[in-house]
């Protein structure tokens, strides 16, 4: 990043905050008063997928939380920590995993490149393709086979979500909370809803429905 371009992301911060309140004068100082977004967005870190914007949501009503191929690992204590802090303190009503199709991270999990310390998270992708290695190696065409991974990556990290004992404590508590998988695609813009949704337990395998 040279010189030149680091100093207009400063100045196109100005530019934001003069038009900003050229619209609305007292549109920081309600910013400043909290937040009570409706929604937890958990998706890819990729910088093509930007949360607030693919939705046409303004400041304030979207908690993101994004990670390489927007994984949810039930060891991984930074997600952990914005869930329950989405769900407990904020009170969340939607949590949205939105993966994209191209993802390089689903990509890199589809071959055996070592590429370095990342090679630990991404094994965690590659278990999602054992767990459907039937289907998936019966889709001849690799682009196709691709796509349909990015979808199937979705729909294990909403399962894993509706598994933690955030979600299901919620749940026993008569909390409002609903668990949706979407892809987005880059090449048109526009999310496709996987339709694999949870508002309780009841979907999941008995063996991972928490006695609470």
């Amino acid at each position: 990043m040279n010189k030149i371009y680091y100093q207009s992301l400063l100045d196109n911060n100005k530019k934001w905050v003069t038009n900003k309140l050229a619209l609305d004068e007292n549109y920081f100082s309600r910013l400043a008063d909290g937040q009570q977004p409706p929604i937890l967005w958990i998706g890819c870190a990729d910088s093509r997928v930007p949360a607030n914007e693919i939705i046409g949501a303004e400041p304030g009503e979207v908690f993101v939380h994004r990670n390489i191929a927007n994984m949810v690992l039930h060891t991984d204590m930074n997600m952990l920590s914005v869930l329950d802090y989405a769900v407990n303190v904020l009170k969340v009503t939607h949590i949205i995993v939105c993966g994209h199709y191209g993802c390089g991270g689903v990509k890199a999990a589809m071959g055996n490149h070592q590429y370095g310390l990342i090679d630990n998270w991404i094994r965690h992708i590659k278990d999602v393709y054992r767990f459907h290695y039937e289907e998936l190696n019966q889709i001849e065409d690799e682009n196709e086979r691709f796509a349909r991974f990015v979808e199937l990556n979705v729909k294990e990290q909403v399962y894993d979500l509706a598994k933690t004992s955030i979600v299901q404590s919620a749940w026993r508590a008569k909390q409002e909370l609903h668990i949706h998988g979407w892809v987005y695609d880059i090449k048109d813009g526009i999310i496709d809803d996987l339709n694999v949704n949870f508002s309780d337990n009841t979907g999941l395998t008995e063996v991972y429905r928490l006695d609470l």
